[in-house]
C-alpha cells in the first residue's frame, strides 16, 4: 500500500534541520530520568520541544 507521495531525498538545508532537530531530541532524552518529551511539528518540521520532568521523592 502506498501513500501517494513520491519519496525524494531531502535538500541539504532540510537534512541539516532534521539532524539539528534529532540532536536536540537526543539531548532532551539524555538529560531526563522521569517525565515526558513532547515534540511540536509544523509543516513537517520540529518547531518546539517541551520537557516535563518529574522528581521522585523518597517516602519518609
Amino acid at each position: 500500500m502506498t501513500t501517494g507521495k513520491v519519496h525524494r531525498p531531502p535538500d541539504p538545508e532540510a537534512a541539516r534541520l532534521l539532524e539539528e532537530s534529532l540532536a536536540n531530541v537526543r539531548e532532551a532524552l539524555s538529560n531526563i530520568r522521569y517525565g515526558t518529551v513532547s515534540l511540536t511539528v509544523h509543516e513537517g518540521r520540529v518547531t518546539q520541544i517541551d520537557i516535563t520532568e518529574k522528581k521522585r521523592l523518597k517516602a519518609n
